[in-house]
């Protein structure tokens, strides 16, 4: 603790941007050794400021002890760039994050295949579809799906991930305790559930516009490879990929329409031979099974015009930010449907294997799941049943919907989607 208050304070300075950070820690050797220098050492360092230097002068550390009390406080870890649980290859970028926080699982980047799904918060219904069909097939086959959390392509590759059971990591661009945006709150308790969310910004901080570009050199720095949706010509989305090219990642690039200008963006990467254009997730896996051996499920064939051609038959081809979740909103200009089950729930419902399925929950999960078992309940009910939290059964209500286990009918009451017998 002592040693890492050094490092939230030097990560808490400000005006040490272009690449001046770093040389502060080449030059002291530690976040401790900047905070005992002396001030004209600072003035000696390349492209160092005045207000850079000030910044280096103040040696409060309220807002460090702050910042730790916050994070206990909301169940936050930190992670220092020193620490053996940093991820080792994004340690190695350019201008690495020197703390973490960190909410939810614990994953072990460099032992897994990472890839990063992005594309535009403005999404197609092609779109929303290819990212939520992809994140399945991706996670379906072991791979850990990484993206932001925003509306659109990123909010479908986090729920086709969670979908699929796996975890599934979101890195946001303010505090994780802001948790933008706000309509995605009950997909934001998902991953915190289920998989890991990551910031480099302490609690409290807005998600201010000049964060963004930031932290997607985070999502291609996490990944081994990084997969473009779908992108106008101009946007987030390129930032990702241009980081990705940086640091020497796999880029991959979905096809699109012609004439889409969403869909602008990626088929100029392909045309240009920035990216590799893929039509399913074993074009993406197949540059990673040599380098990862027995991480990734063995290939299966190819399904037809992509692993979710018989889903979109089946499901109408629905964007993922208008189903399944209601707190996932719809992509820009289109209306938002009430979203339950993802296929319309028999009369008969389906038979699970309780022992088999229970093993992949967590203990809030089966509980919720037992408490609707032939019974129609309100969170609140679901509270008094329980004892729980009720943000701890959002949380649980929001994966066992997303999983198929629990279907949400009017009055927002809840039910079991399928059924069991307990030995």
């Amino acid at each position: 603790m002592a040693n890492m208050k050094y490092w939230l304070w030097l990560s808490q300075r400000k005006g040490l941007g272009g690449g001046v950070l770093g040389r502060v820690l080449e030059r002291f050797g530690s976040p401790e050794g900047a905070f005992f220098a002396a001030p004209e050492e600072f003035r000696q360092i390349e492209g160092m400021t005045q207000a850079g230097v000030q910044s280096l002068e103040d040696k409060s550390m309220a807002e460090v002890e702050a910042t730790f009390r916050r994070c206990d406080r909301l169940g936050i870890r930190l992670i220092t760039l020193q620490d053996a649980r940093y991820p080792e290859r994004l340690s190695a970028i350019y201008q690495p994050p020197l703390v973490l926080y960190c909410k939810g699982r614990a994953i072990p980047f460099d032992d897994q295949v990472v890839i990063g799904v992005v594309g535009t918060r403005r999404a197609t219904e092609y779109g929303c579809r290819v990212a939520r069909t992809l994140s399945r097939a991706l996670t379906r086959q072991g791979a850990v799906v990484v993206s932001g959390l925003a509306q659109g392509v990123d909010a479908s590759a986090v729920y086709g991930a969670l979908r699929e059971g796996g975890p599934v990591v979101s890195v946001l661009a303010c505090g994780l305790d802001v948790g933008y945006p706000r309509e995605n709150r009950r997909l934001y308790e998902a991953v915190a559930q289920q998989g890991l969310l990551i910031s480099e910004y302490p609690p409290g901080t807005a998600p201010l516009g000049t964060h963004f570009p930031v932290r997607n050199r985070i999502i291609s720095g996490l990944s081994v490879g990084v997969v473009a949706v779908e992108s106008p010509r101009h946007g987030g989305t390129l930032h990702t990929v241009n980081h990705a090219l940086e640091q020497g990642r796999e880029v991959f690039a979905v096809p699109g329409p012609w004439d889409s200008p969403y869909s602008e963006g990626t088929n100029r990467l392909i045309q240009e031979g920035a990216a590799k254009l893929i039509l399913g997730a074993e074009d993406v896996l197949c540059e990673f099974r040599d380098q990862f051996p027995g991480a990734l499920a063995p290939p299966k064939r190819r399904l037809p015009h992509w692993e979710g051609q018989r889903e979109r038959q089946s499901r109408g081809g629905q964007c993922a930010s208008r189903r399944a979740v209601r707190a996932v909103p719809a992509p820009s200009g289109t209306s938002h449907e009430k979203i339950g089950k993802e296929v319309d729930i028999p009369e008969e419902l389906a038979y699970i294997d309780w022992k088999e399925c229970s093993s992949t929950l967590t203990d809030d999960q089966r509980t919720v799941l037992l408490a609707l078992r032939d019974t129609l309940l309100r969170v609140d009910d679901l509270v008094e049943h329980t004892q729980m939290e009720a943000r701890r059964i959002l949380a649980a209500l929001t994966i066992l919907q997303i999983q198929g286990y629990v279907a949400e009918e009017s009055g927002k009451r809840f039910r079991a989607a399928v059924r069991w017998k307990m030995e």
